[in-house]
């Protein structure tokens, strides 16, 4: 069994190379978390494991993907879902947040609870 059959989502520090190994997608996103604050380093999505990123766009932005996603998740995408889903673009998991922050300050999307959104 590969390091990728056994756990769903892998992610690397940009700065430092230090990787996590998590059972879910917001664990990414927490890990994410304590980098910027301690090393100011960015995360990237090294494997992601999920039906929910599969399906989503290759391209277009990260609307098309909240679209896709929306429809997969009734109670909310979890924002490391929406960020393993944009690392198919090209995507950071800080430049996704920053991305998120500006849609939720504008009204595009609610948090229905605690790192999992809905577009309006």
């Amino acid at each position: 069994m590969s390091q990728q059959d056994s756990v769903p989502f892998i992610a690397r520090c940009t700065k430092t190379g230090e990787r996590i190994e998590a059972s879910t997608a917001n664990d990414v996103v927490e890990f994410y978390r304590r980098r910027r604050r301690l090393t100011g380093g960015d995360v990237a999505w090294v494997f992601a494991d999920h039906p929910a990123v599969t399906q989503a766009p290759d391209d277009g932005g990260l609307s098309p993907v909240l679209a896709a996603l929306d429809e997969y998740f009734e109670r909310g995408i979890p924002v490391g879902i929406v960020a393993a889903a944009t690392s198919k673009q090209g995507w950071t998991v800080g430049e996704t947040l920053d991305t998120l922050s500006e849609l939720r300050m504008a009204g595009a999307l609610w948090e229905p609870r605690d790192d999992h959104l809905r577009p309006v």
